[in-house]
């Protein structure tokens, strides 16, 4: 599959082959060029052979010599080189399917692709890869590889993943594990179906795999929008603990088989139980911070040891107002007090934000919209100041789920808001540097 050259970066070594926007690349080093993997790897050959077609539609080989990290200079029209792939599963569990009508396009789209499991991060549930991506994964070692895995009931995986193959594709991950490829494993947690029983058979099965590096239990998320799914019930405090008691003992086991903890609770099932979170040393190096896990103990770490560096005393009054969600609220308001025991001329308002867009039952802070934020707020006293979350916002960081700008907000409820990144360092000084 060739790949249409959309620009050329000015004096990068493309440039000086004479390489032009809307030539056709064809090869790196006899090997074909087919996304974004393929263009990153191949491009790192410090002698690099590269073969192509020109605007007359003659095909060109040229020889690269360059340093391994330079770049090739090559722009395309997509980011992948090619499109997005989307999901092929029914999930009875999916959050996307549970949004309410009527939010921008984009936020409905499905994505499964391993591409993005290695640039950014993304979870796969292995039913889109081919043989030849299995693979090309190996070859290029592309690790770690983060994976959604649920169960490893094939039975129970095609019947909660709605995918003839969902079964099937659990056959890769000892595949991955023989090639020495690292991975990270989700199961999200439904009631009745993969929790109890179905989740040991699961963490006994995944900690089978030496290369399986970490593994972590979420509660499903259940909004108020599922009209026509399958029934599910939420966690309580009871299922919730019996949960935790499940992992903590293949947990232990881990330790005293790999000499370190590899199955966790999100910080969720904790709250849920009405249980202490552990602190930071019980997460070893958090592997799966973008599932929740650590998370709050990670933060209040970092909060501690970023407000030793300030000294106590007065500075000029400050009335500021931290915004979260109902799950963090409670560490947040924490975090808020040592502050203020910090100045003495600091208040602080800490402002939970019940969840009305999605349903009460979503407690997390990321998917606070600007709808409820204003509804909730506007009758308040927000001080000069008011700090957000920066996962309340898509990746720009101007814009809200319900499509709310960051400055229409501001402007509506007449205050300055200012976005913070999820961290006990960035909101301490958020909160402190003024």
């Amino acid at each position: 599959m060739a790949v249409v050259v959309n620009d050329v970066e000015k004096g990068s070594p493309a440039a000086k082959i004479g390489i032009k926007p809307n030539d056709v690349l064809l090869t790196l080093n006899g090997e074909e060029i087919t996304d974004v993997l393929d263009y990153r790897f191949y491009e790192n050959e410090v002698n690099l052979a590269v073969e192509f077609v020109n605007a007359k539609g003659k095909i060109k080989k040229k020889t690269v010599k360059k340093d391994e990290t330079e770049e090739l200079g090559l722009i395309f029209d997509t980011y992948l080189i090619d499109k997005k792939r989307s999901c092929r599963n029914k999930c009875i569990f999916c959050f996307i399917d549970q949004l309410p009508k009527g939010m921008r396009d984009s936020l409905y789209f499905k994505d499964d692709d391993s591409r993005l499991s290695f640039l950014f991060g993304n979870y796969i549930t292995l039913t889109n890869l081919t043989d030849r991506e299995v693979d090309r994964i190996i070859k290029m070692h592309i690790s770690p590889i983060n994976i959604s895995v649920h169960t490893t009931n094939p039975e129970l995986r095609v019947k909660m993943m709605t995918n003839k193959n969902a079964g099937k594709a659990l056959g890769i991950i000892p595949k991955l594990n023989a090639a020495g490829i690292k991975m990270n494993c989700q199961l999200v947690l439904c009631p009745g179906y993969n929790d109890g029983e179905e989740l040991k058979r699961s963490l006994r099965d995944l900690l089978g795999n030496e290369n399986v590096e970490c593994i972590a239990a979420v509660p499903v998320g259940l909004s108020d929008h599922r009209e026509g799914l399958e029934k599910l019930e939420p966690f309580n405090e009871k299922t919730a603990g019996e949960t935790i008691d499940i992992i903590d003992e293949y947990g232990d086991i881990s330790v005293e088989k790999y000499g370190e903890r590899r199955c966790f609770a999100a910080d969720e099932f904790y709250l849920m139980a009405k249980r202490d979170i552990p602190d930071a040393g019980f997460y070893g190096d958090f592997h799966q911070l973008e599932n929740g896990v650590g998370l709050w103990a990670l933060m209040k770490s970092q909060a501690k040891e970023c407000l030793q560096s300030y000294e106590e005393g007065g500075k000029d009054p400050r009335v500021i107002t931290l915004v979260t969600g109902v799950a963090a609220y409670p560490l947040i308001k924490e975090i808020a007090a040592e502050c203020e025991k910090k100045r003495a001329n600091l208040k602080i308002y800490v402002r939970q934000i019940i969840n009305n867009y999605f349903g009460k039952r979503i407690t997390v802070a990321g998917l606070v919209t600007a709808t409820d934020i204003y509804d909730q707020l506007k009758d308040e006293d927000l001080g000069t100041e008011m700090f957000i979350p920066s996962a309340m916002l898509r990746s720009e960081g101007d814009m809200f789920l319900d499509s709310i700008t960051v400055a229409e907000l501001s402007e509506k409820l007449g205050v300055k808001i200012t976005p913070v990144e999820c961290d006990g360092f960035s909101l301490v000084e958020a909160i402190m540097d003024y």
